[in-house]
């Protein structure tokens, strides 16, 4: 059994200069109807190729986020490796990029895992009856700092983390594989 004992945030980096991506839309032009469809930990059900516009004009990376989903949006190169080292973890979605040739994915990561360390974490708030948020009442209402138990990942190497989905966490040899590849775009932070 393998085990990866180090997980990585993996977030946009952020520069000046870089190209900001707007919401993906259907073929119909029409932005994505639930944009949280690509960062929810589970498969996107997706018809029709989808088209994502360039909000800033600014230089292509290899890795970048779209829209207020943070929708993880990677060149071929990058597809490939995560299609060779997580084929069970990633969902690789072909978009077009208007104005740009070069081909572009969006990563979904298929996997949600329960692994937030409450007490290795720096601060863990959840939602409270007095938030008068019934809906969301014991879930995760902020995560700074985090921290995951590596125990309780399994064989997860691409996945979200269950209550707090925003997050993209890789395992190392991932991450080593992005920086071999000098892949732009991407920042690592342990967790």
């Amino acid at each position: 059994m393998k085990n990866h004992s180090r997980y990585f945030r993996l977030k946009p980096e952020m520069r000046s200069g870089k190209w900001s991506l707007d919401e993906p839309l259907d073929a119909q032009g029409h932005e994505v109807e639930d944009w949280r469809e690509f960062t929810s930990g589970r498969p996107a059900r997706v018809s029709g190729r989808l088209t994502i516009p360039i909000d800033e004009p600014g230089h292509p990376l290899d890795y970048s986020t779209a829209g207020a989903g943070m929708t993880p949006v990677v060149h071929v190169k990058v597809a490939t490796l995560f299609a060779e080292l997580a084929p069970n973890d990633v969902q690789l979605i072909p978009v077009d990029i208007q104005g740009c040739p070069d081909q572009y994915l969006i990563l979904v990561a298929t996997r949600l895992v329960r692994c937030i360390d409450d007490e290795a974490s720096e601060e863990v708030l959840y939602w409270k009856p007095e938030d008068e948020r019934p809906d969301k009442l014991g879930k995760y209402r902020s995560v700074y700092g985090m921290r995951i138990d590596p125990t309780r990942v399994g064989d997860a190497k691409v996945f979200r983390t269950w209550g707090w989905t925003g997050v993209l966490i890789v395992s190392q040899d991932i991450k080593d594989a992005l920086e071999r590849a000098h892949v732009t775009g991407a920042e690592f932070e342990e967790v």
